[in-house]
């Protein structure tokens, strides 16, 4: 498996694609396949402040119910609502329709922090959990 090269990634499987002052946020492939059948997302309202490696908001799946953490300081600026009635979006595409939120960045030199689609790659076959 490889990771999509414009992204950047953290250890905790969420992934933020950078478009000017501002990322949508998601989760890996990886995550969504770890985590089987998706059923609901739970996401901050528009306006939340989030901080980087913070929760943001909850996943549950068929397995379990697991904590997004964002990869990024900012303030929400949209949520992908369409989960709210296809969750399973971020099965099909984690790395397009079932993208979660998008934020504008407050604090950009975080981003130096995160992982490379290589470095996350090389992450993940060490054994990642």
């Amino acid at each position: 498996m490889s990771s999509p090269t414009d992204l950047k990634y953290t250890k905790e499987h969420e992934w933020v694609r950078i478009e000017g002052d501002a990322g949508t946020v998601g989760i890996t492939d990886y995550a969504q396949d770890q985590l089987g059948d998706i059923v609901f997302v739970e996401m901050p309202a528009v306006g939340t402040k989030i901080a980087y490696l913070e929760k943001f908001g909850e996943i549950e799946s068929v397995k379990a119910v697991s904590e997004l953490y964002s990869p990024v300081t900012g303030e929400v600026v949209e949520v992908n609502v369409a989960l709210a009635d296809s969750p399973e979006k971020v099965n099909d595409s984690p790395y397009g329709d079932g993208w979660m939120l998008r934020v504008r960045l407050n604090e950009p030199e975080e981003l130096k922090k995160l992982l490379s689609a290589a470095d996350y790659d090389g992450y993940l076959a060490q054994g990642a959990a």
